[in-house]
């Protein structure tokens, strides 16, 4: 089942479901209310989510080809991000090539990623609040004080009030190497801006999820119409599991209205290559779907 977040002229943002090829907005959920982290409020939210799919509005429903090809305009049907109040929170040097990425950009911080890999507790910070958090479509940012930036694809987890893990959603974490590099308590600055995370293009939904579930990421960078750099990955290279993560994340620390984890990449493009503006990015898993962002960089268009 596929929650997907999305916007029709005649109403305003709507949340709807999936059913094959199209998407029927839920009944109830007013323009502007926060039905995602009412959702989440629930002891199961996916079954409470089944018991509320009968009162789909069919009548409404659009194709979600339609949805996932529009970029973001008030005139034309097109996702949102699918997200309301919910933090995003990011874990890092979950995955072999993610430390030796980490490594070579930092030459003083080389040793703490190291240890970090292999070490009980991981790495874990504060990534985005939903006002950062970029939609399909919609542009992503490389900062103006960076001359080394680049996406990184990730699965993204979802979890409730009480940090069970109910849905997986496809993540970029973009991220300003050289400035993190410089020195790795500039991580903050090197991770958190404004549009320095998008999420789409929908939630895929679980009533039982595993302690770990195996996902295959391909990452498409474009130039000019030309792909610039391509590779793939799987989260079943990660050292650390999905429950693991979602345990750290949870000790001592409250989310009323739940919360994103991306879990790291495995998949960094090398130290020859920087994001540019005007590029786009693709992130695919198969299972959930493609998140597509164009970058930008300076100021926004008024």
């Amino acid at each position: 089942m596929k929650l997907v977040h999305y916007y029709l002229p005649q109403r305003g943002p709507v949340w709807g479901l999936a059913e094959a090829d199209r998407v029927s907005p839920l009944a109830g959920t007013p323009p502007g209310a926060a039905f995602l982290a009412a959702l989440l409020q629930w002891p199961d939210p996916v079954a409470a989510l089944l018991q509320a799919a009968s009162s789909l509005d069919r009548g409404a429903s659009v194709a979600l080809a339609e949805l996932t090809a529009a970029s973001p305009s008030p005139t034309v049907p097109h996702l949102l991000a699918p997200l309301d109040l919910q933090e995003v929170w990011a874990a890092g040097v979950t995955y072999q090539r993610s430390k030796v990425a980490r490594m070579e950009e930092s030459e003083g911080g080389a040793r703490f990623y190291d240890l970090v890999y292999d070490a009980d507790r991981p790495e874990l910070f504060l990534k985005a609040t939903p006002s950062r958090v970029s939609g399909p479509n919609a542009p992503v940012r490389i900062r103006r004080d960076a001359a080394w930036n680049v996406p990184e694809p990730e699965v993204g987890l979802l979890f409730s009030r009480g940090m069970r893990l109910v849905g997986y959603t496809v993540g970029n974490d973009m991220s300003s190497r050289d400035i993190e590099g410089e020195n790795p308590l500039y991580l903050p600055q090197a991770k958190v801006y404004r549009q320095s995370c998008a999420l789409g293009p929908v939630i895929l939904l679980e009533s039982d999820a595993p302690e770990h579930r195996c996902l295959e990421i391909s990452l498409a960078i474009e130039r000019g119409g030309a792909v610039v750099f391509s590779g793939e990955t799987s989260t079943g290279q990660m050292k650390r599991r999905f429950g693991e993560l979602g345990d750290w994340l949870g000790r001592d620390n409250l989310f009323p209205h739940g919360v994103f984890l991306l879990t790291g990449t495995g998949l960094v493009p090398g130290d020859d290559f920087t994001l540019q503006a005007g590029d786009v990015v693709r992130i695919a898993v198969p299972e959930i779907g493609t998140l597509c962002n164009p970058v930008i960089q300076g100021e926004p268009a008024p």
